[in-house]
């Protein structure tokens, strides 16, 4: 299972409002991409890029982190985060079947990723059905590259709002948790006497 030292746990305290924020867009961008999946095409490609990109970074980031497990499997969902967020938002008009394999293909990818790591890390049910839904709807939208734009803004908008509520989750989390982890580290600084 995987822990936070002292320090880590802290930085990520301090920016738990970054996890609410980002969990917030994803719910507002799912909710706009599900009442209104006759929007264009261009801008679901652009959104979805941007997410696949904060997301590819992140992972990135994380692949740097002090912790030696799972690093690898960070990394290349961070390198195909960000190499297909950028295909998003640099040819946004390749037509439905283009921009569905490649959300179809990360969607699966990301899935399987995470479900080994939330298995690996230990049990983590949330992760483990966020993940196993990923790969679902990934799976879905692959078998049929043909796919409505529709269907796709819809399943997009779907797991934006699920995973914008475990971020938005997570971010309330790790908020409630940081006067304990503040309290924690004062009372480790302090010489004992």
């Amino acid at each position: 299972m995987a822990q936070l030292d002292r320090d880590e746990a802290l930085d990520l305290a301090r920016v738990w409002w970054l996890l609410v924020l980002v969990g917030l867009a994803a719910v507002v961008a799912g909710g706009i991409l599900v009442a209104k999946p006759s929007n264009s095409l261009a801008t679901l490609a652009v959104v979805f890029g941007i997410f696949l990109l904060i997301d590819g970074v992140v992972e990135m980031i994380r692949s740097f982190g002090h912790g030696v497990e799972n690093r690898a499997l960070a990394a290349i969902l961070g390198i195909l985060g960000i190499v297909i967020g950028i295909a998003l938002i640099r040819h946004p008009f390749h037509g439905v079947t283009a921009i569905g394999l490649l959300i179809g293909i990360w969607l699966v990818a990301a899935g399987a990723i995470r479900l080994m790591r939330a298995i690996v890390e230990g049990v983590n049910l949330l992760g483990i059905a966020i993940a196993l839904l990923e790969i679902a709807v990934g799976i879905v939208i692959v078998s049929d590259p043909h796919i409505g734009y529709a269907t796709l803004a819809v399943l997009t908008g779907i797991w934006l709002i699920i995973s914008g509520i475990g971020t938005i989750g997570l971010g309330v989390a790790i908020r409630r948790a940081k006067p304990e982890l503040t309290a924690r580290s004062s009372a480790a600084r302090q010489p004992p006497g």
